[in-house]
């Protein structure tokens, strides 16, 4: 163990009150000027990504396409940025020149994150020198489950430094933490370690994001803040699919964080089939009829 780490002292979680609080934002009545507001603020922050073994070129391509045009004629924003395998970086950063889309790239041996420290450190800086411009990695869930939380510090400290230039987003597969309380110290622990951001899931696991654990990490953030005035960001992956769960948390966002964290800077949704919901919502608010997805690019 490091001479240095300590064990950060949280608040235990009431899950009753979280599981609570969080459905109260579904009830939200959001009104349409509100609403497309929020739906193309949604479209920005998305992370669009394709994470599957028959990743090509070519889908990479296409899917670059679709985060700098989401849909034709039509006035939404383009995506936050496209989250590729680190072999699949230059092909990514060479069809997003010139714009501001970001190339994220999820090394560290993503998903399971089961090798050593310095091949994953090593797969880091590859990206980066690739032209990664985030690096989305996963922390040892076995080492934390088994209480090795200094492991935990150290392994998020060596890929930070890793990172060089480029920002970190720290997923805590949230899904395998079995406890509110384990996901509130996980999120501490990779906060005090250096993430930019952090992350509920790889969306390979079931569940992914929830809001009552997405509540759990927004509050830790909250009370970071607070306490050191230093923001993270937060990014909620897999299981959002419909424009509608999209909205809900963007009401929790702004009531547990504030405006500050409406933006793409600081709130991302890992959530590639998350577009074309918002993408039929907001023609449905121009034309008064849905979409239809025949004319939707991959998602």
């Amino acid at each position: 163990m490091t001479n240095s780490f300590v064990v950060p002292r949280v608040p235990s979680v009431d899950a009753v009150a979280v599981e609570e609080r969080a459905a109260r934002f579904k009830t939200r009545s959001i009104k349409k000027d509100a609403k497309i507001k929020g739906l193309k603020l949604a479209a920005s922050m998305i992370d669009l990504t394709t994470l599957e073994g028959m990743d090509t070129p070519g889908k990479v391509q296409m899917l670059c396409q679709k985060a700098r045009s989401p849909l034709a004629g039509s006035d939404c924003p383009q995506v936050a940025a496209v989250c590729v395998y680190p072999t699949m970086v230059p092909i990514a950063k060479r069809e997003l020149q010139g714009t501001a889309i970001k190339v994220a790239s999820v090394a560290t041996y993503f998903p399971s994150g089961q090798a050593s420290l310095k091949e994953r450190t090593d797969e880091v800086r590859r990206a980066v020198e690739a032209g990664a411009d985030e690096i989305d990695m996963v922390i040892s869930r076995g080492d934390f489950l088994a209480g090795h939380y200094h492991k935990i510090d150290e392994e998020i400290r060596a890929i930070r430094q890793a990172c060089g230039p480029a920002h970190l987003k720290v997923i805590l597969e949230t899904g395998e933490l079995q406890t509110y309380d384990n996901v509130r110290l996980a999120s501490q622990i990779a906060i005090d370690a250096g993430a930019h951001f952090i992350k509920t899931s790889t969306g390979k696991v079931s569940p992914g994001a929830t809001m009552p654990v997405t509540l759990v990490m927004l509050e830790t953030i909250r009370d970071h803040f607070i306490k050191t005035g230093k923001m993270v960001g937060m990014k909620p992956a897999g299981g959002i699919r419909e424009a509608k769960q999209a909205l809900h948390y963007l009401a929790m966002v702004k009531e547990t964080l504030g405006d500050a964290w409406l933006s793409p800077d600081w709130f991302r949704f890992g959530a590639s089939s998350l577009l074309n919901s918002v993408l039929m919502q907001l023609e449905k608010q121009r034309t008064g009829r849905y979409h239809s997805d025949r004319y939707l690019s991959l998602s």
